[in-house]
This record gives C-alpha cells, structure tokens and sequence, in this order.
C-alpha cells in the first residue's frame, strides 16, 4: 500500500496506472490523470474528477520509482505576476470599534475582476500571499459603507491532523468518506489600516453563520466543522477564542499533503469551530 495525495494505492492499483500508460505511448499526462479518477471512482465533492489531485500522485510516484511517465508536452506554465495597483492601496484609517460602526457586508467573490482584486489584496497584505485554493472554496470581501475592511477565504480541509481526528473520534475509512463536511479557513484578512476592537471575532462569527448555506448551495454539501491553523511566531489566535473557535492542539509540521514524518511546514495551532450540534454523528456516520 502506498499514500500520495491523501490516498491509498494498492499495488493492483499501482499495476492499473502502469498498464494505462503503456498501453499508449502517446497519451498526454492530462488525459493520464482523468483516467484513473475514473476508474478508481476519485471525485471532487462537487463530483468532478480529481485529476489534479492524481496528477501530483503520478508525478511522486514517478520520483518514487513506482511508474515511468511519458515526457511532458508542455513546459510548466509560469504563475501569472500579480502587480499591485492603485485599487488595493492604503485606504482610509479605521479605529472605532465594531460597535460603533455601520453593519457590516459580506461580498462573495464571484466575478474574474472579484477574484483578481481578492488574490492582490491576499497578496499585498497577507503573511503568506496569494496561492490558488485547492478543490472546492469560497472567497469573500466584507465591507462598511463600501470600503473593504477584511476579506476570508475557504477551501478543502487538510486530509489528516491528529489533534482534530482525535477530537472527532473518527476512523480512516470513515475521515476518508466525510472529509468533505470539514472546511478549511485558509486565508483571514484584516486590512493592515484597520485597527477596530472586536472586529476580526465579529467577522468570525458572522461567517461561521452564512457559510454552510452558501456552501450547500455552490457544492451540494453542507460542511457541519471549520477549521483553521494559527501560526503561533506571528498570532496567538486570539480572535478565534473569542468567536468560540476550540483550541485542539499544536500539528506536527506535515502540511496537507506533506510526506509522513517529515515537517515541511511550521508547527501550528489548530482551531475547530462546530457548525451543528451534531457534527460528531455526521463525521462518523
């Protein structure tokens, strides 16, 4: 049994892969990676397939020796540039509390112009930049009085961390089949000239409200976990205590699709945030 990207390949499995590329010489990794999703029933929670997803398995299973795959076509594509404009620059001071304030909007990005304004603002004013969000998500501005104060982004939850399947009481088979009821806060955004008291938990706790729905409504799945990972050098977290988020423990440094007991990435703390009651029946079932 061999584990890339989340999964487990048998070595029948693995025999399969090897059988579909030498069965034509010509087929391109593209079409390589759509073919055992379905022949492996490997789908998305929207249904699509995960060829992404198995075309970065292939790929570390070639590097592991386990198959040999044709020649890329293509050279890599390089990653569009992001240039900063005027449009993401400084705006107007904000210090009152949230109190004090007007209510506050929640924007969903949905249009290219939206979702080219989110990634510079991540990538201006975010610790960790603009990187595009794996498999299914939901990004969003929130606003007062029309100017942008904040903006959130949501995706696929990372596929094991201790601290949080200890605290479901879930087995691998049954992670493996719920996994998509979890999703994964990955970017939180308040603008570097806001400064208002309370304002980040309020946030937090607005969107822990809205997000099931409008995720039920893109995807067909209603998620009953967040989660999120703190990186303690920079943040102690202390927004997500105050919006209830629960405190799990620290993770090991794996990242998502990490190599086992490998740290690859910075040990974090980890937050979960329950969305019903019930959430342990549903990831459990």
């Amino acid at each position: 049994m061999s584990r890339y990207c989340g999964r487990d390949f048998t070595s029948q499995e693995l025999k399969l892969i090897r059988g579909l590329i030498a069965e034509d010489a010509e087929r391109p990794r593209a079409e390589l990676s759509r073919l055992p999703c379905q022949m492996l029933d490997w789908f998305k929670p929207d249904g699509g397939l995960k060829d992404m997803s198995c075309r970065v398995a292939m790929l570390r299973m070639a590097e592991d020796g386990l198959i040999t795959l044709p020649p890329p076509r293509c050279k890599p594509q390089q990653r569009q540039k992001i240039c900063f404009t005027e449009q993401t620059a400084p705006q107007s001071v904000i210090v009152h509390p949230v109190h004090e304030l007007a209510p506050l909007q929640f924007c969903p990005v949905i249009t290219r112009d939206q979702s080219r304004l989110w990634n510079e603002y991540i990538h201006r004013y975010h610790y960790l930049g603009h990187k595009p969000l794996p498999s299914a998500q939901l990004r969003y501005f929130v606003t007062i009085d029309q100017q942008i104060v904040a903006a959130l982004g949501f995706g696929a939850a990372a596929w094991q961390t201790a601290p949080r399947d200890q605290f479901i009481g879930w087995s691998h088979e049954q992670r493996q089949k719920n996994l998509s009821l979890v999703v994964n806060n990955a970017r939180f955004l308040i603008m570097p000239w806001v400064n208002s008291k309370n304002l980040a938990s309020r946030i937090l706790s607005m969107i822990a409200r809205r997000l099931p729905a409008q995720w039920e409504d893109r995807y067909g799945i209603r998620p009953v976990l967040l989660e999120t990972f703190v990186d303690t050098e920079r943040y102690a977290g202390t927004c997500y205590k105050a919006a209830n988020w629960i405190y799990i423990g620290k993770t090991k440094g794996r990242g998502k699709l990490g190599p086992a007991g490998k740290q690859s990435v910075p040990i974090k703390d980890l937050w979960l945030y329950p969305l019903c009651r019930q959430f342990r029946k549903h990831l459990t079932h």
